[in-house]
């Protein structure tokens, strides 16, 4: 584990090798949800390694794991734009990443796809779980129910073993999606502009949002391919990883052979 100072903050980096590396393959870079870290990814990032073949990427967003922790500032409705748009632009730089595979989860999802079509930075392709592309009614309602389960529980002491500072990282989180500021976000412009393939993934039984979300993608982005998971809620990869990773390993050999 390291670190990479990145727009004056450092973030937590891990770079994994797959088992068997495909030559000329892509790195997969993972963005984290919005209560997420590198460790809380657990082992999901090597499986996907290894399963395709390609070097996997994993960071913490500041304020996340043990990145710079948070100043007190809370966020704005733009958050995840500069993450996508400016953060994440500068990793890549960084690190000499060649037209890369994004892989987000929920908040990550979002930010994968604001960077799709709202960046210059060439992808291969991206791969979206449970990505929010509006905020609905079952969005905000989730939310409640984990800050009434929070308020009744140890959940950020708990946290506390994935972050420098748990409480930071579980406060900016709700009070921006709760805020009446955010209540208008919407990032389904940059889905028409998005030039790589998509692998949008969501469960059937997500508490956070629904299906709606990646149906706005299918409909609007130009190489969509959809997976609906049964019996499956906002994470995807922990409640149906064999499925999950059978997605994404199919998707990402078409890209690399250059059929989608």
């Amino acid at each position: 584990m390291k670190t990479i100072r990145i727009l004056d903050t450092d973030l937590e980096l891990v770079r994994l090798a797959p088992t068997h590396p495909r030559p000329g393959a892509p790195a997969i870079v993972f963005l984290h949800e919005g209560l997420g870290s590198i460790s809380l990814w657990r082992d999901f990032p090597q499986k996907v390694a290894d399963a395709t073949g390609c070097e996997a990427v994993v960071y913490s967003r500041y304020g996340y794991g043990r990145s710079t922790p948070r100043r007190g500032e809370p966020n704005t409705p733009r958050y995840m734009h500069e993450q996508a748009l400016e953060v994440l632009p500068a990793l890549l730089d960084a690190l000499q990443l060649d037209k890369p595979i994004l892989l987000g989860h929920s908040d990550g999802g979002s930010i994968a796809l604001i960077n799709a079509g709202g960046s210059l930075r060439p992808l291969s392709g991206i791969i979206v779980m449970a990505p929010h592309v509006r905020v609905e009614a079952i969005t905000l309602a989730g939310i409640r129910a984990t800050l009434e389960l929070a308020a009744r529980s140890d959940l950020v002491r708990r946290l506390g073993r994935h972050h420098l500072d748990a409480g930071a990282v579980f406060k900016a989180w709700h009070q921006i999606w709760l805020s009446l500021s955010f209540r208008d976000w919407n990032i389904e412009e940059y889905l028409p502009a998005i030039p790589c393939p998509v692998l949008a993934l969501q469960g059937e039984d997500d508490e956070y949002g629904s299906l709606d979300q990646i149906k706005r993608i299918a409909r609007q982005a130009q190489d969509v391919e959809l997976v609906k998971l049964a019996e499956c809620g906002h994470s995807p990869h922990k409640d149906q990883l064999a499925a999950v990773i059978e997605a994404v390993s199919g998707f990402v050999a078409l890209v690399i052979d250059g059929r989608r």
